[in-house]
């Protein structure tokens, strides 16, 4: 169990960055493209209430919580990803939305970007 929570500690110690050139960090080797990706659907009563709402005007909180939620993962999973291959940050780290139709009304949310090993000294 404590060796659980130590990995995901050094998970979540994983920086990231949207910056391809990140002030203050100081970059030392560049390992590859990590990717995380998530697929979630949107629930037909969140969209129900969603067109409701943006017929008077407001905003759909059920709409942005489950973005803002399939965001954590996404890049949670990111920082997995980079773990994985050895990096301690995820420079210029990019996120896409794609709407996926013909799988029922899904979104896949993709996170991307260059796994680094930085150079603490």
């Amino acid at each position: 169990m404590q060796e659980k929570r130590e990995r995901e500690a050094a998970v979540e110690a994983v920086t990231l960055t949207t910056e391809a050139y990140p002030e203050g960090l100081k970059i030392s080797e560049r390992i590859e493209v990590v990717t995380a990706e998530c697929a979630f659907g949107m629930n037909v009563f969140k969209d129900l209430f969603a067109g409701v709402r943006d017929i008077v005007g407001g905003r759909s909180e059920a709409v942005q919580k489950t973005l803002r939620d399939s965001r954590r993962v996404a890049l949670y999973e990111l920082k997995k990803e980079a773990f994985e291959v050895g990096a301690d940050a995820v420079v210029g780290v990019d996120l896409d939305y794609v709407e996926l139709v013909a799988a029922g009304n899904m979104v896949l949310l993709v996170a991307s970007g260059t796994a680094v090993k930085l150079d603490h000294g």
